[in-house]
C-alpha cells in the first residue's frame, strides 16, 4: 500500500488537476436514466477533498461502450455528482479539443467540471503499456494542462487503457481515496483474513467462477465456499446432479465439455469446503415451490435457493469471521424469490464477521433489501475484483507504483 503516492502526498492548492473516476452506471433502458448512482456517489469524496483543498479539477470518466445501447453522454452524471458535492459540477460536451480547453483554463480554485465521455476517444480502450498510451492523442493534448493525475477508477483498475494508465507515465500520480480504500479493505480478506472465511457466489457468471473458487481454495485463502444461483446449479449439473430439464436449459450454453470437466475437478479435490445447493425454489405460475434437487424436479424455472439449502447456508455463516459476498443466490428482484439472498445477507451482517460484498447485482439486493448500512465494505468492482481475488497484477495500480518509482 506504501508503493504509490495518495492525496496526503500532494498540495492541491490552485493546482490543475485530472482525475479519472469510473462512475459507469446501470441505466434504465427506457429513458436511459441512471439507474443506480452507486458509483457516481463514490466518486464524490474524492473531488470533494480536491474541491475542499482549492484545486482547480477536470474529471475523466466513461459510460458504457460505443457500439452499445449505453453508451450516452455524461451530462446527468455531472448533475448527480452537483448534489453530492453541494456544488455545481459542469458538463463539458468535449473531450481534447478547444471547448475542453477553454474549460479547462478558466477552472477557478476550487471548481470541478466533467468531460465528454471518455470512450468517445477511438483509441482508449486499446490494451497497451503506461508509456505506449502516453504517446497518443489524449495525454499529448491533455497532459500539458494540468498539474497532477488523480486515478480514482477502482472498478476500471483492471483495465489498461489510455486514461487509467496513460497519464500516470509524464505526469505527478496519486491514488484517490476510493482506490486507496478498496485496495486497504480487500486485502483484509485475501492477505490476512480473520478465520474462517467464507466466500459466496450467486448470479450467473459460472465460467468467471471457476479460476476463482479454484485459486481461493488452492491458496487456502478461503475455509469455505458457498455456491448458489445459476452458478451453483452449473455446479451441480457438473457433478452429475440433476437440476430438472428447465435449469438445464438456460445453462448449457455456458457448460462446455472443458468447463464441465474443471468444475468436476474443483468438486473433487475441494468437496468438503465447497457447499452446492441441496434444493431450490421454482417459479410455478408465479408461485414459489421447493423441491429437492437430484430428485425429479419438475418443469419450472429455479429462481432461488430452498429452505433446506438456505439452512445449510446459513449454518456455515454463522460461523464466518470473514465473508464476501459477490452476486446473489436468486432473483432478488421478486420479493418471493428474494428469501435466499435476504437470509445470506441477514446471517452474514448480524454473525459480526467483516462483510465486503460486490459486483452491481449485488449491491443492488443490498441496498433494496437495506442491508447496505451493515455491510462492512462494498465493493464497487466486478472484473477488478475478480482481478484482485485471482492475485492478478491491476495495470492501474501498477502504472501508479511506476509513477511513483521515477518521482512522478
Amino acid at each position: 500500500m506504501d508503493s504509490f503516492r495518495t492525496l496526503d502526498d500532494f498540495d492541491f492548492a490552485g493546482k490543475r488537476v485530472l482525475v479519472r473516476v469510473d462512475m459507469n452506471s446501470p441505466l434504465d433502458k427506457k429513458d436511459l436514466r441512471v439507474k443506480d448512482a452507486s458509483k457516481i456517489v463514490s466518486a464524490a469524496p474524492t473531488l470533494k477533498e480536491l474541491s475542499d483543498k482549492g484545486a482547480r479539477t477536470a474529471v475523466l470518466a466513461h459510460q458504457g461502450r460505443k457500439d452499445h445501447w449505453d453508451y450516452v453522454d455524461l451530462h446527468q452524471h455531472a448533475e448527480i455528482l452537483s448534489g453530492e458535492l453541494g456544488k455545481t459540477v459542469r458538463y463539458v460536451d468535449d473531450l481534447m479539443g478547444h471547448e475542453a480547453k477553454r474549460a479547462i483554463a478558466s477552472l477557478g480554485s476550487g471548481d470541478t467540471i466533467l468531460l465528454k465521455n471518455v470512450r468517445s476517444f477511438a483509441e482508449e480502450d486499446h490494451k497497451l503499456s503506461a508509456e505506449h498510451h502516453a504517446k497518443g492523442a489524449l495525454v499529448r493534448e491533455l497532459a500539458p494542462l494540468f498539474d497532477i493525475f488523480v486515478n480514482d477508477a477502482f472498478a476500471s483498475a483492471h483495465r489498461s487503457h489510455a486514461s487509467l494508465v496513460g497519464f500516470t507515465h509524464v505526469l505527478p500520480s496519486a491514488a484517490g481515496r476510493l482506490l486507496e480504500r478498496e485496495l486497504k479493505s480487500l486485502s483484509k480478506i485475501v492477505e490476512c483474513p480473520r478465520r474462517p472465511a467464507v466466500f459466496v457466489f450467486g448470479g450467473t457468471k459460472f465460467i468467471d467462477s471457476l479460476p476463482i473458487v479454484r485459486h481461493l481454495l488452492e491458496t487456502e485463502i478461503a475455509d469455505a465456499v458457498i455456491l448458489g444461483g445459476l452458478v451453483g446449479l452449473a455446479y451441480s449439473a457438473a457433478v452429475g446432479k440433476d437440476i430438472g430439464e428447465e435449469n438445464r436449459k438456460v445453462i448449457e450454453h455456458e457448460m462446455s465439455p472443458e468447463h464441465i470437466e474443471e468444475a468436476k475437478g474443483i468438486v473433487s479435490r475441494f468437496g468438503s469446503k465447497i457447499s452446492l445447493p441441496i434444493d431450490v425454489a421454482l417459479d410455478k405460475d408465479g408461485s414459489r415451490v421447493e423441491a429437492m434437487i437430484g430428485q425429479g424436479i419438475p418443469p419450472y424455472h429455479s429462481l432461488d435457493v430452498g429452505s433446506k439449502s438456505i439452512a445449510r447456508f446459513s449454518e456455515i455463516l454463522s460461523g464466518a469471521k470473514t465473508v464476501l459476498i459477490s452476486g446473489p443466490v436468486g432473483v432478488f428482484e421478486r420479493e418471493e424469490f428474494s428469501v435466499g439472498t435476504r437470509a445470506v445477507f441477514d446471517i452474514s451482517t448480524s454473525s459480526g464477521a467483516f462483510c465486503i460484498i460486490g459486483g452491481g447485482h449485488t449491491t443492488a439486493a443490498a441496498n433494496q433489501m437495506g442491508f447496505a448500512k451493515k455491510i462492512s465494505y462494498i465493493s464497487t468492482g466486478g472484473g477488478a475484483l475478480e482481478h484482485f481475488l485471482l492475485g492478478k497484477p491491476l495495470p492501474v495500480v501498477e502504472a501508479l507504483k511506476q509513477a511513483a518509482l521515477r518521482g512522478h
